[in-house]
């Protein structure tokens, strides 16, 4: 047998993998549909107890939904099937846009030394993940997006700034990407009036990040060049920034100094959030820079097989092996056990197999990335 066809078998092994791994996850979402509530209405794992804890409802449908898009299983369901779904979904958007997890209090969350950049953190993540899922099932209906007005203004958008703690990159990372994500939004459904105050604002967030960019990187955070855990913070979260520049078409500066970070740790399974953040680094450099694409799919390939190996025998994915999760971190009171197969999880995952698969063999599976900036946008194209 050539090289040639050795790689091709390989190949369609993996490709054989892909499909059937595909199809135990559409499968295994199917179980955790939730008694006496409309179709795609799921817990978020097999120990969700929804009697006593209705509101983690919520994660887990727009988790779902997501990775249900992302596998092209959406079009199984009619369409007042999924109209059904995003009603539900949109009760729980307050007057001004915010989502939030029904029955979360004070006493639940992580805690910021500001209690309203503690709830601003977690209704940004919240929300960007609902409208997510929306986007997905009824791409027609606008978002509420009143609550970013307030960012339009210069002054109040250059304070929120100025209180980003870079000692924390992964917590800002998020917070950063996801109001971006909302302007980028607000943009495309406002005026010419609103699209200019959006680009300024645009502008003033590119500004900060060329303030603070580390070169030696490419990543925002404190004290990365001399702890490697910080180092993995500061590339969790610059990550997530990435995004602004792949969707606005800007040139990310040291783009290259962060692939060079990637390339040199193992492609191995770590957790659902850093694989799914290394992966999506490296795709995305492969496809809008000409550096080190044959190293980037050498990673890649070593890694699918790790990841596609992960998958619980139920269908799902878990976060890791060990441990106790909580919700993204924010929950204090809902808590499971790792190692089961969750809707996060799972999404993130599909997103890292779905983002190598697109990269080296492109239009192989018709998978629906977000459109929408955060977890699981894919910028089109191919190199």
């Amino acid at each position: 047998m050539t090289s040639r066809e050795s790689r091709g078998a390989i190949d369609a092994a993996l490709h054989a993998q892909i499909d059937a791994a595909r199809g135990r996850t559409l499968a295994w979402l199917d179980t955790l549909q939730a008694d006496g509530q409309p179709c795609g209405v799921v817990r978020i794992s097999s120990a969700h107890d929804v009697a006593r804890w209705p509101g983690m409802l919520l994660p887990g449908t727009y988790n779902a939904v997501l990775a249900r898009s992302l596998l092209d299983g959406l079009d199984e369901w009619g369409s007042a099937t999924r109209d059904a779904l995003a009603a539900w979904l949109s009760s729980h958007r307050r007057a001004d846009g915010v989502f939030r997890i029904p029955g979360m209090s004070d006493d639940d969350v992580f805690k910021k030394p500001d209690p309203a950049e503690t709830w601003r953190y977690i209704d940004f993540h919240v929300t960007n993940y609902s409208l997510g899922a929306l986007e997905m099932l009824a791409p027609a209906a606008p978002p509420v997006l009143d609550f970013v007005r307030p960012w339009l203004d210069p002054l109040v958008l250059k304070a929120w700034l100025a209180d980003r703690d870079l000692r924390d990159p992964w917590q800002e990372g998020n917070n950063i990407v996801n109001l971006g994500s909302f302007l980028l939004l607000l943009a495309g459904q406002g005026d010419e009036p609103t699209r200019e105050r959006v680009q300024a604002c645009l502008s003033i967030l590119f500004d900060w990040h060329d303030r603070f960019q580390e070169p030696a990187t490419g990543f925002w955070g404190v004290g990365q060049l001399s702890d490697p855990e910080r180092a993995l913070h500061a590339m969790a979260g610059s990550m997530h920034n990435f995004h602004l520049w792949y969707a606005t078409g800007r040139a990310l500066p040291f783009h290259d100094r962060a692939v060079d970070w990637a390339l040199a740790r193992s492609p191995r399974i770590d957790s659902a959030c850093i694989d799914v953040d290394l992966v999506d680094l490296l795709v995305h450099a492969h496809l809008v820079i000409d550096y080190r694409r044959g190293d980037i799919e050498r990673w890649l390939r070593a890694m699918l097989p790790p990841l596609l190996a992960f998958q619980n025998v139920d269908g799902g994915f878990c976060d890791t092996r060990e441990g106790v999760r909580r919700q993204d971190g924010w929950v204090r009171g809902y808590e499971e056990p790792q190692g089961l197969s969750n809707t996060f999880a799972t999404w993130f995952r599909w997103i890292a197999i779905a983002m190598i698969a697109d990269c080296l063999w492109p239009g192989r599976w018709p998978w629906r990335f977000r459109r929408m900036v955060g977890i699981g946008y894919r910028r089109p194209g191919t190199p």
